[in-house]
């Protein structure tokens, strides 16, 4: 089968159940994707496909056939920061490091979907954990990447 993932199409000989989180990093070697729980509830594996927000360690490749699927490698521009990254970095939201390529997608997704989005929008729209709490920070970045 075959796969655009940031923009590449690959093919890809798998299993079409297999989770696309085990297809991008394994069988692509894309390693920014990360393994959290395995049971779609934290959203450290959360990646874009067709623009949404999707959990893609319950996610089955078969399912992004035909879509366009991005990753947190496709965020920068060769050595370009996306303004999210840089809102990050200035906010200083990383701690441990679990969450952030997740994280930092779900955020790509609802600036996508609301582009001015207000502290409650955050609140309802990123439902990924993280385990350093920093879920202010979160929001001052996704706040400030809006306005920028």
């Amino acid at each position: 089968m075959q796969l655009s993932v940031n923009g590449v199409v690959k093919d890809v000989d798998v299993d079409p159940e297999k989770p696309l989180l085990w297809v991008i990093r394994e069988d692509l070697g894309l390693t920014g994707t990360k393994f959290g729980c395995g049971i779609a509830a934290c959203g450290a594996c959360t990646v874009l496909v067709d623009g949404q927000a999707v959990r893609s360690c319950s996610y089955p490749v078969e399912a992004a056939v035909g879509a366009d699927v991005r990753t947190i490698e496709s965020l920068a521009t060769g050595d370009v920061l996306s303004r999210l990254q840089q809102a990050w970095i200035d906010a200083q939201v990383p701690q441990c490091g679990y969450c952030q390529s997740g994280m930092l997608m779900a955020a790509t997704a609802l600036l996508a979907e609301i582009p001015q989005p207000t502290e409650d929008d955050i609140k309802a729209g990123i439902t990924n954990l993280c385990r350093c709490g920093t879920y202010p920070r979160i929001a001052r970045a996704i706040i400030a990447a809006s306005q920028a």
